[in-house]
């Protein structure tokens, strides 16, 4: 029987630990970190564990919002996805996750990007949110200078 990644890379302390060490470099970050203001980086991170262990096949549930329904307010272009794939990566070299396990999670991650990413921002705001706010954060780096 082939062996669960959630088995492969060690568990809830591995999955934990890389947790922490990404959504560190998340909420330090100029334009992703925006996104999580007022949102408790631990209850994040236990979220994050919490979902990815279940899709990881390990004997743990994700009690959270839908992904789509969670993300649904918020204007993620596929630059931000982008962007949040190279720390997720960076966080998992540096918690020491073996490449082959790297590989995995980074395309079990990717699985969700039709859930999170918005085409474009017009399609987002053809989006009816009802009585919700939209959250859309300009990239600071593209407006230096303006």
């Amino acid at each position: 029987m082939k062996q669960t990644l959630y088995e492969a890379v060690g568990g809830l302390p591995t999955l934990e630990k890389v947790h922490k060490i990404f959504y560190d470099k998340v909420y330090a970050h100029p334009w992703l970190g925006q996104f999580f203001r007022g949102h408790d980086q631990k209850i994040i991170e236990l979220r994050q564990t919490q979902f990815m262990g279940e899709k990881f096949g390990g004997d743990i549930r994700y009690p959270g919002m839908d992904l789509e329904l969670a993300h649904r307010r918020m204007y993620i272009p596929p630059g931000l996805f982008e962007l949040r794939q190279n720390l997720l990566r960076e966080s998992l070299e540096e918690a020491g996750v073996a490449g082959e396990h790297i590989r995995r999670w980074l395309r079990i991650d990717s699985a969700f990007h039709r859930q999170i990413v918005k085409k474009s921002l017009a399609a987002f705001e053809a989006t009816d949110l009802k009585y919700e706010r939209p959250v859309v954060i300009p990239d600071p780096e593209e407006n230096k200078g303006l």
